[in-house]
């Protein structure tokens, strides 16, 4: 089990394209709060779209209008972790429930994203998933964990 660093994530102030943050979700949504299980919880979805995403440090292609997943989330002492395993190479556009978005492409294994949030807000988180290669939506699984990632 690879040890998760802290990570160093891209701030941008704008909506990525086209984004739709009242567009019910494209495959699911939690409600979770701190403490939950099971834990990981997960859900298996095609990754990347149309909208190309370029922010500092992050880029790639996502869903350009619902989000792919909606966590609705209670905070409490622990850390938060959002984060994808594929074989292809993803990215991962979060809005955080202040407004703020963040993006990761290949923090965690091998090309796979992870946002680690150690102070987690509380509120709605909406997701995205994006595929680094716009042509095509290979096959990924979506994690949402209070426990360290695990691929």
């Amino acid at each position: 089990m690879k040890a998760l660093a802290v990570l160093s994530v891209a701030l941008f102030s704008v909506t990525a394209g086209a984004q739709n943050l009242s567009a019910s979700p494209t495959y699911t949504t939690w409600n979770l709060s701190s403490g939950f299980t099971p834990d990981p919880v997960s859900v298996s979805i095609a990754a990347g779209g149309s909208d190309q995403v370029t922010i500092s440090g992050c880029a790639g292609y996502i869903m350009n209008s619902a989000p792919d997943a909606r966590l609705n989330f209670t905070s409490g002492a622990l850390p938060l972790s959002i984060y994808v395993n594929s074989s292809a190479d993803t990215t991962l556009v979060v809005n955080r429930p202040d407004g703020s978005w963040i993006c990761d492409d290949d923090s965690g294994s091998g090309r796979n994203p992870v946002i680690t949030m150690s102070s987690p807000q509380s509120g709605q988180y909406d997701i995205w998933v994006g595929n680094y290669n716009g042509t095509d939506t290979p096959a990924a699984t979506l994690y949402v964990t209070e426990l360290t990632p695990s691929w």
